[in-house]
């Protein structure tokens, strides 16, 4: 069943969409009730996973790893019939933070939110999507285009059934091959970088570097990213390689080195960005690798963080949606991408802490919301102004021997 259902299920009233502080407290009184933390083997405390409980908002993923500290699962959890629909909708397979009526509200308007299941990174919606689970659209990013339509997962998107095409920045539209042989695979959505965050308060910064994430000074207070999509472009730059998207075996072998060297100092790998934002606020994570969003996030708490313009420079993507080859409501599927492209949808996401692709977005929000944010209203030269995401022709192999260093091998 939907993890929002199953909050609302577990503590009627629950407010899921954020979880709010009584619904989260209903959740906690249910735990308690219900004896999850008995047993010898649990990783947390019954207080640290009530703390982590009321601290929300948690994704699937993150909720999962909670109950997974318990021995227990959603799995051994009660599990109710999910409602029946008046009308099947759109699936849209996504990363936690966008399964919000704001990313969609004419879609929203007209049908009702759609079927949102979440992934926790782009290899993980991959194999999910190339054994056979059904979805009409998902939303990896422009570098991931040639390898998911290589799996036969994709076709082209029929760009005269979107309304708000013609006002999506033609620089975006061309991304990594997105409009290959003449049809037009990906829709692009949302851009923005990958850099470091630190607590300005708490970090003395002598020269903006990537090389932050492995000072001793900081051991047990860093937070690297567990997607070895943007972890291995950062070791790359970092030892240099002549092309961070094709390394050679020997790079790969650096590569691994820096990753081992760097394990020791790590509080965490993150999968979902408010796993260390939690505890960046606190100051128990002081810097981590980092998308814009989590900039916005924890300034808006009044945490005095900064965001780096590291010397080897930042990293820059963009993301947008995609169609599945098996997509069982291809109609509803345009459509919730239409949505999605309206300036309203791109509002919302200024706002969140990532670009838009509609141009005409940019003319509902502030200068000073821009300029704190650091988004120009052309992402062209943003974009093309530090090392741009594309196809990684290692990334099996990167994805291997990182599971290797996790686990200690």
């Amino acid at each position: 069943m939907e993890f929002r259902a199953l909050a609302a299920a577990l503590c009627p009233g629950l407010d899921s969409r954020p979880w709010v502080t009584g619904g989260k407290r209903r959740l906690s009184a249910w735990a308690s009730k219900n004896k999850l933390y008995q047993g010898d083997n649990r990783i947390m405390d019954k207080d640290k996973i009530l703390e982590q409980m009321r601290s929300g908002p948690y994704s699937r993923r993150r909720f999962n790893q909670l109950l997974a500290g318990t021995g227990l699962s959603l799995m051994t959890i009660p599990v109710f019939d999910k409602p029946a629909r008046a009308d099947e909708q759109a699936i849209y397979f996504t990363w936690s933070g966008y399964d919000v009526p704001e990313a969609h509200p004419a879609y929203d308007a007209k049908y009702g939110p759609p079927d949102m299941p979440l992934f926790s990174d782009e290899e993980e919606a991959f194999q999910k999507l190339r054994a056979g689970y059904q979805v009409d659209i998902a939303h990896p990013c422009s570098g991931r285009i040639n390898r998911w339509r290589s799996a036969n997962l994709l076709q082209p998107i029929d760009t005269s059934k979107l309304s708000h095409w013609g006002e999506v920045f033609d620089g975006l539209k061309v991304v990594n091959d997105a409009n290959k042989d003449g049809a037009q695979w990906f829709v692009p959505w949302d851009w923005g970088n990958t850099s470091v965050i630190y607590r300005a308060d708490l970090v003395d910064v002598k020269e903006e570097s990537w090389s932050i994430l492995w000072d001793e000074r900081y051991a047990g207070k860093i937070a690297m990213g567990n997607d070895i999509t943007d972890t291995a472009i950062i070791c790359g730059l970092m030892i240099g390689a002549a092309d961070p998207y094709n390394m050679t075996d020997e790079e790969i072998e650096k590569v691994r080195l820096l990753l081992q060297k760097q394990k020791p100092l790590l509080r965490l790998y993150w999968s979902d960005s408010t796993e260390f934002e939690q505890a960046m606020a606190t100051g128990e994570i002081v810097i981590a690798s980092a998308w814009n969003s989590s900039v916005a996030t924890l300034r808006s708490q009044g945490i005095d963080v900064k965001y780096m313009t590291p010397k080897e420079g930042r990293l820059n993507w963009c993301c947008g949606l995609v169609l599945q080859t098996n997509a069982p409501h291809p109609e509803k599927a345009h459509e919730l991408m239409d949505a999605m492209l309206d300036p309203k949808a791109g509002e919302w996401l200024i706002n969140y802490g990532y670009g838009h692709s509609n141009r005409k977005a940019f003319d509902l929000v502030s200068e000073e919301l821009l300029a704190e944010r650091g988004f120009p209203k052309d992402p062209s030269e943003f974009l093309s102004s530090g090392t741009f995401s594309k196809d990684n022709t290692r990334l099996d192999d990167l994805q291997k021997m990182f599971e290797g260093v996790k686990a200690g091998i």
